[in-house]
């Protein structure tokens, strides 16, 4: 299974956790600051962290803004409040996934092995994906566009490559939370909506001018290049 560090708090549902994840076959070690916590990524090295916002020493959205400076390794934050801006905020900063409390031990584990079927996307054939200016490099996982480099996180990456392999065909928010998330029984839309959003910026458009990704209205999205007149 995965090494899992769970950075929580709260002592009943720091043990509750690690107890189940234990059980279902993960190395866990739990940390309950966020100073601890950054000692034990940098030191232990886990293959996935579960990261509480409400932490004692440290802002949760600072703990996650310093690990991402010293570690890829993928976060799933578990946060109080459902609400659109922080969940932005929170994946803005560096975040994988997010659930909201209270949840099951169930789910938190579907979430670990999600986000780590993702981390373990490496094996695409080593090859290229052109549409005009945009070039994806998949064996290498870089992207450039007219011969500047795009910096894209790992998601961002991975769901330019999938509508880019489907190309010109519409894809549904649906399935691309089943392939690229790996969340066959659905999500939440505005996750992907999020990660289209910074797409955009990075390829330099937005969502009413278009340059390569076209929404079709209760359909899905599309990657389509420009025209040479464009």
């Amino acid at each position: 299974m995965a090494s899992v560090l769970v950075i929580e708090d709260d002592q009943r549902i720091r043990e509750a956790l690690a107890r189940g994840l234990a059980e279902a076959g993960h190395a866990v070690r739990t940390e309950a600051t966020g100073g601890a916590a950054l000692a034990a990524v940098v030191g232990w090295q886990p293959d996935v962290v579960v990261l509480d916002l409400g932490l004692p020493d440290l802002d949760g959205r600072d703990v996650l803004r310093m690990l991402r400076g010293v570690s890829a390794v993928p976060v799933i934050v578990a946060t109080a409040r459902d609400d659109e801006a922080q969940i932005i905020d929170l994946l803005d900063a560096g975040a994988d996934d997010y659930v909201v409390k209270p949840y099951a031990t169930a789910q938190m584990e579907a979430r670990i092995r999600a986000v780590l079927r993702r981390g373990g996307q490496h094996d695409e054939p080593e090859t290229e994906i052109r549409h005009g200016g945009l070039v994806l490099d998949l064996a290498r996982r870089a992207a450039s566009l007219d011969g500047r480099p795009l910096d894209l996180t790992r998601l961002e990456f991975d769901l330019l490559a999938y509508l880019a392999r489907r190309s010109p065909e519409v894809v549904s928010r649906r399935e691309l939370l089943a392939e690229v998330w790996r969340q066959p029984y659905g999500g939440a839309d505005k996750t992907v909506d999020v990660h289209l959003s910074w797409l955009r910026r990075k390829l330099g458009e937005s969502a009413s001018e278009p340059r390569f990704l076209h929404t079709v209205r209760g359909v899905g999205v599309k990657l389509e290049p420009p025209g040479p007149d464009a």
